[in-house]
């Protein structure tokens, strides 16, 4: 049976609760009991990280999603359920400033769902599809204050790969963050993945794919987006967290004249609490592989003087 559905998962019955085995992360432990009860073998391979199950670890002002101790999945201020705490999770919002205004976000990998409540509480006009392989994952959405499915949002269970082979959804930004014990999920490093994802975006749209934990698992993503998305690819580097954002363009990216993208910047900074300046500085100097930098070079003196007004952007 495919596991491909509307998620319907329900708050867990059970729960196992203890101050936190980890000295480098002070807290409170709980996670769903397995099945049969949480013995001492269970607690000695959450201790070593074998434990295979998510977990959340309860700070003074936090809740942060894990798998081992050495690797945050995702973190939710208990205080703004909807606030962005990690770097990388704004970093990956910079879609905006290429594609301003998004129809349909498919992101593969839930999570916590802080960039799918982010996008749902600041994008109103904009749809969010999140794909999951992890039941155990979805079962903690009420516990990250994931909203429930509606027209406007949906959580589906299934594997990423499999879902974007198949699926007939055409949306205007892919974002994926999904991940093993190790690193991105090696089902997404494949030429055919990309290949999926480079096909179901629609004309303008782009991918964004988080990179992290092992390095050397990084070249075979980068080396298969690179031969999947013909408008080029770009690496951007998120400071102080060690991750790499990969982003992929099915064409070339149309963009207007780099003053009116600094102005498009300097508006979003000033709706949302994320420094988009800074990030649109960060993508111009990263790595392009696919021709010439859509972003590169600074503006003529006619843009600078050309009021941005007159031709906005978003169109």
């Amino acid at each position: 049976m495919s596991k491909r559905g509307r998620s319907k998962a329900k708050a867990p019955a059970v729960w196992v609760e203890m101050p936190s085995p980890f000295s480098v992360e002070p807290g409170h432990i709980r996670l769903r009991a397995p099945a049969g009860g949480f013995t001492r073998e269970h607690l000695d391979r959450l201790r070593n990280g074998s434990l295979g199950q998510p977990f959340i670890l309860e700070r003074e002002d936090s809740r942060v999603l894990f798998f081992t101790a050495d690797a945050v999945q995702s973190a939710m201020s208990t205080g703004d359920p909807n606030e962005l705490l990690c770097t990388y999770t704004r970093k990956m919002m910079s879609f905006l400033l290429l594609v301003p205004e998004p129809q349909h976000v498919l992101m593969i990998g839930l999570g916590g769902g802080s960039i799918a409540k982010f996008c749902l509480h600041h994008l109103p006009r904009t749809r969010f599809t999140a794909v999951e392989i992890d039941a155990e994952v979805i079962a903690l959405r009420r516990e990250f204050a994931i909203p429930d499915d509606d027209e406007r949002f949906e959580v589906v269970h299934d594997d990423g790969a499999g879902f974007l082979a198949r699926t007939a959804l055409r949306p205007d930004v892919v974002l994926v963050d999904a991940f093993d014990e190790i690193g991105v999920a090696p089902s997404l490093a494949s030429l055919e993945f990309h290949l999926s994802v480079s096909r179901a975006l629609r004309p303008g749209g782009l991918m964004i794919m988080n990179l992290s934990g092992y390095r050397s698992r990084y070249a075979i993503h980068v080396n298969s987006a690179r031969t999947a998305f013909a408008g080029g690819t770009l690496l951007v580097p998120v400071e102080g967290e060690g991750n790499l954002l990969l982003f992929g363009f099915p064409s070339p990216p149309d963009l207007p004249p780099l003053a009116q993208l600094e102005a498009h910047a300097a508006r979003l900074s000033g709706e949302m609490p994320i420094d988009f300046r800074r990030y649109l500085r960060r993508i111009r100097a990263s790595k392009y592989v696919g021709g010439t930098h859509p972003l590169l070079g600074a503006p003529t003196a006619g843009e600078a003087e050309d009021p941005v007004s007159r031709s906005p952007w978003p169109p």
